[in-house]
């Protein structure tokens, strides 16, 4: 059966290629009796059929469209071959990539040639993408969208979806990911893009197998392997093949998965070539490692690493790596040493963290084996520092894209609610205008009065139909709105958790310092024959290895507390310690301030009720309301103390307590008082308002109090406020027990 499908796909390849190859020779052949401006677009033409099979050619057939475009002052064909010289540069990873795309995208905007601004920013997101910039890369896709949207163009409304699928997957949101793949499957399945279709179907297997859902997964990546088949795709044909692999690899059916592993290698060979094929020769090799066939593992694995070589002198990082675990496996420490050290050499020099992690660990199970236990603690430690780097990298990535997407959408919705304002204001003008024209002119004459009114009417259904689209943009643009109040919390929170942290951190390597130098002094002890005082310093060390734990786990909590906040509210209630949320999000908020203005300081007092026991709630959600009023109290009394810097002490109390109403109902009262410059009483009914704000233009968007409004109904209570103006402001949560 595997040798049938084997026969079938080289077929398959071999008519994919010839067939390529017959479109090359067709457009060769027209290029004879064209006119200039017709060898530039078949010039183009020849471009986009051969960078993905033959790069160097590509690159001859857009040097001379380039010249020959500039030669003839052909503007649409010289924009189109810079656009051409930008994605080739792009699968070399060249940086002047944007050089060529930016001078294409002014050429086609200058020349308002929609089709072409769209796919130029297209390949610019790619150019993102590639560099891990996703804020630009999904900026860029949103406006190449709304021209493809407006051209009707559905083939590339489906490229445009996936690759957004693509910029969450790389942010490690699956499930946000899975949901634009679905898009996409939907929309190339309706125009029958087969190719699309394949390639969809593969990353939607992707993104299961990350969930852990290995069924559906293989389920997914099986559809696109026969659709490949059938429309003769190789390049889909060999993902497929590769993806079904790795799962029969987890499954640990190693036949199915080296059956796999040969189909990729042989498709490869055909496609690319027999020195691009150093993924599917690392694969089989992987397999033939955890069978425990050692000979054959390093025959592929050498394979695999004469290609890459070939390529690149410098790759193969991870290669040396799997290597060096066949060695270890077998027991052959010196080999194994050896391959690990040049795959952690080369890793380094290629900044390749992922293999740093992996080769660090294997050196310190090699050093351990052999008992030698310093050299094996080293590695341990740079193992521990690779992989905290990871973490570290994926974290700063996730907090950059995420503050760059709310700078763009916050300023976008600012500039869309500014403009629908206008144009508000603009037809109540316009409107009134006529009003008072038609009332002038009937005084004088019926008959012109009727006209005017019957024109009236028509232009009121008008002005009816684009309030109407203007409200309903307008609700868009406000849920947009709270979604992004919702996630600039986390950006306020960033400063707070760095101090945070810095705090355990610091107890910790003080205290692992002292518990070093103790030890010192035991081993000391020991030798003189003072094994009391050697027993004393144990004590010692003991203790501080206690503290060490003890703020180690307040770290982890901290990081554990800010991950929650920043995850997706599940909407289920757990138990929840208030006291324990609001003493750390008091501390978390006043850093944060800190962290932006150094010469802030406010006195922080708490009084609370330690006699309340866990209650039911959804943390993030109230862990976001009292951000948002620490967040203001700190506001005010900051502005108060700069209007009057000298005696005023600025003052943030937090308290709780029990309360019974008297209808029986019992819970907590959680209150934050400030003494700023308090509340004007005309505006106290309106604080709790969406959209009402006292900060400046540009300091709010007015949504805070309002969303925690509806956040502490949600949980069945109220909050309340108590000010006076030039004294203090306090707000007043109540929240009742809840059993789930």
């Amino acid at each position: 059966m595997q040798s049938r499908t084997l026969f079938f796909l080289l077929v398959s390849i071999s008519f994919q290629l010839n067939a390529q190859n017959r479109k090359v020779d067709s457009l060769n052949a027209l290029m004879k009796n064209a006119d200039d401006t017709s060898k530039v677009n078949l010039l183009n033409e020849l471009s986009r059929a051969t960078w993905y099979y033959q790069l160097d050619k590509a690159v001859e057939y857009n040097d001379i469209a380039l010249h020959l475009a500039d030669s003839v002052s052909y503007k649409k064909g010289f924009a189109e071959a810079n656009r051409c010289r930008g994605v080739i540069l792009s699968f070399r990873n060249d940086s002047t990539s944007m050089l060529y795309l930016t001078k294409a995208l002014d050429i086609f905007k200058q020349l308002n040639y929609k089709r072409g601004i769209a796919a130029t920013l297209f390949n610019q997101n790619e150019f993102y993408f590639r560099r891990k910039q996703y804020a630009k890369a999904l900026e860029s896709l949103s406006l190449s969208l709304d021209i493809f949207t407006g051209l009707g163009d559905k083939e590339a409304i489906g490229a445009v979806t996936n690759q957004t699928g693509n910029i969450y997957a790389s942010q490690a949101e699956y499930p946000v990911a899975l949901q634009y793949y679905m898009k996409a499957l939907a929309i190339r399945q309706q125009i029958g893009d087969k190719p699309g279709t394949a390639f969809t179907l593969d990353r939607i297997g992707d993104m299961y197998s990350k969930l852990d859902k290995l069924p559906e997964a293989l389920g997914y990546y099986e559809q696109s392997f026969k659709i490949a088949q059938a429309a003769g795709r190789n390049q889909n044909v060999i993902d497929a093949a590769i993806s079904i692999g790795d799962v029969y690899l987890k499954q640990g059916k190693y036949n199915e998965a080296l059956a796999y592993f040969n189909i990729s290698l042989k498709a490869e060979e055909e496609f690319f070539g027999k020195d691009n094929v150093a993924r599917s020769y690392q694969k089989i090799g992987e397999v033939y490692r955890i069978q425990k066939k050692y000979p054959l593992a390093l025959l592929n694995f050498q394979k695999a690493l004469d290609i890459a070589r070939k390529k690149n002198p410098d790759s193969g990082a991870d290669i040396l790596h799997s290597a060096g675990q066949v060695y270890f496996e077998q027991g052959n420490y010196s080999n194994a040493l050896e391959y690990c050290r040049r795959s952690l050499d080369l890793a380094r020099q290629n900044k390749d963290h992922e293999t740093v992690k992996n080769a660090s660990l294997t050196l310190s199970r090699i050093y351990e084996t052999l008992k030698d236990y310093q050299m094996a603690y080293n590695y341990h430690l740079q193992y521990t520092t690779a992989k905290d780097t990871l973490l570290n990298e994926d974290l700063n990535r996730r907090l950059a894209s995420l503050q760059q997407s709310f700078e763009v959408k916050n300023r976008q919705s600012q500039i869309d609610l500014l403009s629908r304002d206008k144009q508000l204001q603009q037809s109540e003008l316009n409107r009134q205008k006529q009003q008072r024209y038609a009332f002038i002119i009937g005084l004088f004459l019926f008959v012109v009065l009727a006209i005017v009114l019957i024109r009236s009417n028509r232009h009121k259904q008008k002005a009816n139909q684009v309030l109407e689209k203007t409200l309903l943009h307008l609700k868009s643009t406000q849920a947009q709105l709270i979604q992004s109040e919702k996630m600039a919390s986390l950006g306020e929170l960033t400063a707070g958790i760095a101090h945070e942290i810095q705090n355990p951190l610091n107890f910790v390597n003080n205290f692992s310092e002292v518990s070093n130098e103790l030890l010192t002094e035991m081993k000391n002890e020991f030798k003189k024959g003072n094994s009391e005082d050697a027993i004393a310093i144990a004590n010692d060390v003991q203790q501080n290895i206690e503290k060490v734990i003890h703020h180690g786990k307040r770290a982890d909590a901290i990081v554990k507390g800010m991950l929650q906040h920043s995850s997706k509210s599940t909407g289920q209630k757990e138990l929840t310690d208030i006291n324990t949320l609001a003493d750390e999000y008091i501390r978390l908020a006043y850093h944060g301030l800190r962290a932006k203005d150094k010469l802030f300081s406010a006195v922080i007092k708490t009084d609370f009720d330690h006699s309340i026991e866990k209650m039911y709630t959804i943390p993030q959600d109230i862990a976001r309301v009292l951000l948002n009023l620490y967040n203001n109290a700190f506001y005010a009394v900051n502005e108060k103390k700069k209007q009057d810097p000298g005696a005023y002490e600025p003052a943030i109390t937090v308290s709780t307590k029990r309360f019974r109403t008297p209808s029986g109902i019992e819970g907590v009262e959680i209150g934050v008082k400030d003494n700023g410059n308090g509340i004007p009483q005309n505006i106290l009914g309106k604080i709790f308002q969406p959209f009402f704000t006292t900060k400046p233009a540009g300091q709010g968007t007015g949504l805070g109090l309002s969303l925690s409004y509806d956040i502490v109904k949600a949980h069945g209570g109220v909050i309340r406020v108590d000010a006076k103006e030039g004294a203090y402001a306090e707000f007043i949560i109540e929240l009742p027990f809840y059993q789930p």
